[in-house]
């Protein structure tokens, strides 16, 4: 009994401990390691959310360390002391596609990491350059049917979102392209509006502002309806390729095992930030951002979702990266 009664207060004492650890976080700054370069759209949302939480203590250092289909910011944060000072910001690559296309992985998708929360979403919209011969999704389809692997299309990596959409576009548009892989975002949007790269997928935050400006040409975009900001634009399933949906999401991570306190602390504050009205006017909206709303928990299961999804499409296309 007296050996029960001493543990039961070692582990109220550790609770009370994290409970006043998390009450004074953040103390010092943090450390936010971006998967992607500067410029993309995971980093526009970290910068942001961030930004907006200064008023509550929040001081950040961001590191953005792109490379290695996320790997090479994911075995930096794995490696981390797991105090809440050292968090994740990436993708859809780590968790949902990176596990199941490549043969060995610097870094355990399980057991490294604990989520804090969804940092949003991009649709993804199929663009060319504007002088481009192609079109529409149909013209592309018959093109791309005529030569097979012949027609070239942009990616931000192997594995990476624009990459895998473009992959599961082949198979329900019963195509085959040939991919030019680049080191995020912002370097392949400059090649493709320079014509360098014939098409290629990204977000609409990346690409609405050329598609207006008449740089690019948005053959169609990955969302279930057309979206109110670009209306001419028409989606990839009434194109003619039904079923097609594409989306890049985002989400913040931290080593396990962080505490829980702390973890739910991130997820309270920065859904505070997204619940914001100003700042969905502000950032949100002009960004063509959504949300991923909910706790720690609810996030994880959107991930196992999306892992379930992009494990099939990549078994399909048989993809594997050695």
């Amino acid at each position: 009994m007296k050996k029960l009664t001493a543990l039961i207060v070692t582990l109220l004492t550790f609770a009370g401990m994290a409970l006043a650890n998390a009450q004074d976080y953040p103390a010092r700054p943090i450390r936010v390691i971006v998967a992607y370069p500067a410029g993309g759209a995971a980093d526009l949302i970290v910068r942001a959310v961030f930004n907006r939480l200064e008023s509550k203590g929040y001081q950040v250092v961001i590191e953005n360390r792109a490379g290695g289909g996320t790997q090479i910011a994911a075995e930096t944060v794995a490696k981390s002391a797991s105090d809440g000072y050292t968090l994740f910001a990436t993708g859809m690559e780590t968790f949902a596609i990176s596990p199941f296309i490549r043969s060995k992985l610097s870094y355990d998708p399980v057991n490294d990491f604990v989520p804090i929360t969804g940092l949003g979403y991009a649709h993804q919209i199929l663009a060319v350059p504007a002088n481009s011969p192609i079109t529409s999704i149909k013209d592309l389809v018959t093109r791309a049917k005529a030569t097979p692997n012949v027609l070239q299309y942009g990616t931000i990596g192997i594995g990476g979102s624009a990459h895998i959409n473009m992959v599961l576009f082949e198979q329900l548009a019963g195509v085959k392209l040939t991919p030019v892989h680049y080191r995020g975002g912002a370097p392949m949007l400059n090649d493709l509006i320079g014509g360098h790269v014939p098409a290629g997928f990204l977000s609409v935050t990346l690409l609405a502002e050329h598609i207006n400006a008449g740089k690019l040409r948005g053959l169609g975009v990955g969302s279930k309806s057309r979206l109110s900001q670009l209306p001419d634009v028409p989606t990839i399933d009434e194109s003619g390729v039904p079923g097609f949906e594409a989306v890049s999401w985002f989400g913040l991570f931290a080593p396990k095992p962080t505490s829980h306190a702390i973890v739910q602390k991130l997820n309270t504050d920065i859904q505070t930030v997204f619940a914001d009205a100003d700042f969905k006017r502000r950032f949100l909206d002009p960004n063509f951002l959504g949300v991923i709303t909910g706790t720690p928990d609810e996030f994880q299961v959107y991930i196992d979702q999306e892992a379930e999804k992009w494990k099939k499409v990549i078994k399909g296309a048989n993809l594997k990266i050695d």
